[in-house]
């Protein structure tokens, strides 16, 4: 009778954990799931109210997010004045995302701030922050890899993928990115006035 009873409590534990981590499972699942839809709204006011007040992302009035976002734990996300990303982004913020002010990511730029160990055996993740600093454009079809910064003014060129951090003005290119130019210093112009006449972008 004993080893009846211990039998019973041993399958309803597996039982209840199973169906907690099942619920978790599907809790995470419609929060992404209601994420990604998000970035599909018809409306950018209304995607970076609902990113700021909902999803606790720290996004500058004057900064324009274009739809197709796809935003990752959006609380570690910060983005500045001026700043304008392009369609189909993906700005994972896990291990936290700063991106400055008077940036312009060009369309499908893929941020990632955590990524699994090629060397490891247990296929272990990395994760680091990732820094776009003021006036930097990445052009369309970007990957930046986690724990690289961006320099101030640099540019990353289309289809690059940047694994170390990119030098203040630099211009950079290829896989993995090497530094191909240098941009000027004198950078003055202001991103972002799409926000003022294009709600519906």
């Amino acid at each position: 009778m004993a080893s009846l009873l211990l039998i019973a409590r041993k399958s309803l534990g597996r039982l209840y954990w199973h169906s907690r981590e099942t619920a978790q499972r599907y809790q995470t699942g419609l929060a992404v799931a209601f994420m990604n839809f998000t970035g599909r709204i018809p409306s950018q006011t209304l995607r970076k109210t609902l990113y700021r007040h909902l999803y606790g992302a720290r996004i500058a009035k004057t900064a324009v997010i274009y739809g197709g976002a796809e935003l990752r734990a959006a609380h570690k996300l910060t983005i500045g004045e001026n700043t304008t990303i392009g369609h189909d982004a993906v700005l994972d913020a896990r291990s936290g995302l700063t991106i400055g002010r008077n940036v312009n990511f060009s369309s499908g730029v893929w941020i990632w701030t955590m990524q699994h160990d090629p060397h490891s055996p247990d296929f272990a993740v990395l994760s680091a922050p990732v820094v776009i600093k003021d006036y930097a454009w990445l052009s369309c079809r970007t990957v930046i890899l986690p724990g690289v910064t961006i320099g101030t003014g640099a540019v990353v060129a289309a289809g690059a993928v940047v694994t170390k951090d990119v030098p203040d003005y630099a211009i950079v290119g290829g896989v993995p990115a090497k530094v191909i130019g240098e941009r000027p210093r004198d950078l003055r112009y202001t991103l972002g006035t799409m926000a003022d006449y294009a709600p519906f972008i």
